[in-house]
């Protein structure tokens, strides 16, 4: 497991830095990227706005979709990437098992530190990926797998 885990963080970084194989235009789709919106199960939303203000410096919008709480991330229209949103209600989960979502920080040293003064475990430690940058994995306020990406030029 070890080894796919490193291969998949290597390939996943190689993908941002490298990005994908430009698609024809006759196989264009309407958005760039397959991903633009994500949500992670939380069971208090107050803790978990916290953990990801703290963490990673962004202010999150709460509001009420279809019953469930939410908690949105930054959206900028235009902007590359994806956005989401915390999620809480009786099909949210949180686990470490699903999809690893990646989170881009410019200083992934100064964030994993970060996570752990909050009394969060390293899953994963800052790994050097060579081009592709540098990965970590942690694990949040409610229990789900987090992963961290920073790219090599942006190291400190």
């Amino acid at each position: 497991m070890g080894i796919a885990r490193n291969l998949t963080a290597v390939l996943l970084a190689g993908m941002l830095v490298a990005g994908c194989k430009p698609v024809a235009k006759e196989e264009k789709q309407n958005v760039a990227h397959p991903v633009f919106y994500f949500e992670i199960p939380v069971t208090d939303m107050d803790r978990a706005v916290d953990f990801y203000q703290k963490l990673l410096g962004v202010k999150l919008e709460r509001e009420s979709v279809d019953g469930y709480e939410m908690a949105r991330f930054p959206f900028a229209e235009g902007a590359a990437g994806a956005t989401g949103a915390l999620a809480k209600g009786d099909v949210y989960k949180p686990s470490k098992d699903g999809a690893i979502i990646y989170f881009h920080v410019d200083d992934i040293k100064g964030t994993v530190a970060k996570a752990e003064a909050m009394g969060r475990p390293v899953l994963y430690p800052v790994k050097d990926i060579g081009d592709a940058g540098f990965v970590a994995e942690i694990e949040d306020s409610e229990g789900n797998r987090l992963a961290l990406s920073q790219l090599p030029e942006e190291t400190k």
